[in-house]
């Protein structure tokens, strides 16, 4: 019979496999998670957005750094970038693009209201969380201006969302905001601390953290420099460049008009255009650029068409961007009403210092103006000179170099990412995760479930063992015989 000793090592050591076989799958979903796309959908605040254009302020807003509208009066920040932990919920992630409001215009041209909102970042931590922003205002009154990093603008009222559990998509809609006293105080003084703003719905994709592979010595690096540099001097010399892409995006309140309840319309994109959200990206330019003269001739593959309600049917394709002498002019084939005009210049666009850095030379939204054959182009429903939506180039004149990425506002958020929260609340969090990525699957809860049967085997093993040890074992007629070996007589 086993001595009580050995058996409950016996035991111990069984129940610890089976604990370190368990409990890594059980965890495994517990691993911080990198915030990497999505978007920020949120209004700021809507009245404000009405002073600043009604017949008070007599101002306007304009959006930076790839903002876009969505709705009625909100606004898209993107290319979420950041952190998540599903054990805590503990959840940090920043969002590209600004909006600029300018009114009360003064008599030398200058703006008494000029407030600039930009690169807002969720934080949520122990149930509470807080939208922080970069803020530049000019106070009320004094004009003295302010510029401010991440300011804590609004907390968010979480009440029953639970963050913890989510892979991705992580999704929060219509969660209510107020403004908080560092808020009041970089909003110019035009609100109030505890004044309600515009709720905040975000969706942001999510993925495991991969540690950086080491880089292997590279023994040719000096003559693989040498070789590069020798490359770029030839290549400079013959004009030519390794990539381009040109990103407009017409007109923000065209694209509202076509997408609104008058147009009715939507616009589709071909043969290689982009959509970034309140821009479209034509890419693979091709042509010569010149860096002393800082010129470029180039043409560009994608085309957009814009089609409605009241026969509206627009299409530009075959764009081409021509630079020289500090101005660039955007150019497209225009077919509308059925007939194609070719090589129509559409917009100009300021094109200052067009020099490469690090073997790219690019412009960033460089503002644009409509020309008088654009006007025409869009049924004069613009006026020539009319204020288009920004030109950004870039020219990549290095093969290491890499052309500007695209706004990313991930994917879409599905029905199935809905958690469960209570039925009372109107604010709603998407921790659940959709993909396959998302934690353990059935077949790991199968081997879970599998692996706590054997688990309770082998305790209840354990405890018969015992008791059988307990009782007097009896008499050997042989001491010589093996333990559990049958007697003979």
């Amino acid at each position: 019979m086993p001595s009580s000793r050995s058996t409950r090592a016996l035991a111990v050591a069984l129940l610890a496999v089976l604990l370190g076989a368990l409990l890594p799958a059980a965890t495994a979903q517990a691993a911080s998670r990198t915030v990497q796309g999505g978007r920020l959908d949120w209004g700021i605040k809507a009245s404000f957005q009405s002073y600043v254009t009604g017949p008070i302020a007599n101002g306007s807003w304009s959006l930076t750094g790839g903002a876009a509208t969505v709705g009625g009066s909100q606004f898209r920040f993107h290319s979420a970038t950041g952190s998540y932990d599903p054990d805590s919920g503990a959840f940090s992630s920043g969002f590209s693009g600004g909006v600029h409001f300018t009114g009360h215009k003064k008599a030398d041209g200058s703006n008494e209201l000029d407030l600039t909102i930009s690169r807002p970042t969720i934080r949520i931590s122990g149930g509470s969380g807080v939208l922080h922003a970069d803020m530049v205002s000019k106070e009320r009154g004094t004009g003295k201006v302010s510029n401010r990093s991440q300011v804590p603008l609004a907390r968010l009222s979480l009440g029953g969302i639970d963050m913890k559990g989510g892979s991705t998509p992580i999704a929060l809609t219509n969660v209510p905001t107020t403004l908080t006293a560092e808020g009041a105080s970089a909003f110019a003084g035009y609100y109030t601390e505890g004044t309600p703003l515009d709720p905040v719905s975000l969706s942001v994709d999510t993925r495991g953290t991969a540690e950086p592979k080491p880089s292997a010595p590279d023994k040719k690096k000096d003559e693989g420099e040498k070789k590069d540099k020798a490359e770029k001097k030839d290549q400079e010399k013959a004009g030519r460049f390794e990539d381009a892409a040109v990103d407009w995006g017409v007109r923000r309140t065209f694209r509202e008009y076509v997408t609104g309840s008058i147009g009715q319309g939507k616009w589709t994109l071909a043969d290689g255009a982009q959509d970034g959200g309140a821009l479209f990206r034509f890419p693979q330019g091709k042509g010569t650029y010149d860096a002393k003269k800082e010129t470029l001739d180039a043409e560009f593959s994608g085309s957009i068409r814009f089609t409605g309600a009241h026969d509206l049917d627009l299409k530009f394709a075959a764009v081409t961007v021509a630079v020289a002498k500090g101005e660039g002019t955007l150019s497209a084939d225009v077919t509308s009403e059925g007939k194609t005009t070719k090589n129509v210049p559409i917009v100009t666009f300021e094109a200052e210092d067009f020099t490469p850095e690090d073997g790219l030379a690019a412009l960033t939204e460089a503002p644009a103006a409509l020309t008088a054959e654009g006007s025409k182009a869009f049924g004069s429903m613009y006026k020539a000179g009319t204020a288009m939506d920004p030109v950004s180039l870039a020219v990549t004149v290095d093969e290491k170099a890499q052309l500007p990425a695209l706004p990313d506002l991930g994917s879409e958020p599905t029905a199935a990412a809905e958690p469960t929260k209570k039925a009372a609340e109107k604010p709603s969090a998407a921790p659940a995760a959709a993909s396959s990525d998302s934690g353990p699957g059935a077949g790991t809860w199968a081997a879970i479930g599998g692996g706590a049967l054997i688990l309770l085997g082998a305790v209840a093993a354990f405890f018969v063992l015992r008791r059988r040890s307990a009782q007097p074992a009896p008499e050997a007629a042989d001491a010589s015989a093996a333990p559990d070996s049958p007697q003979t007589s």
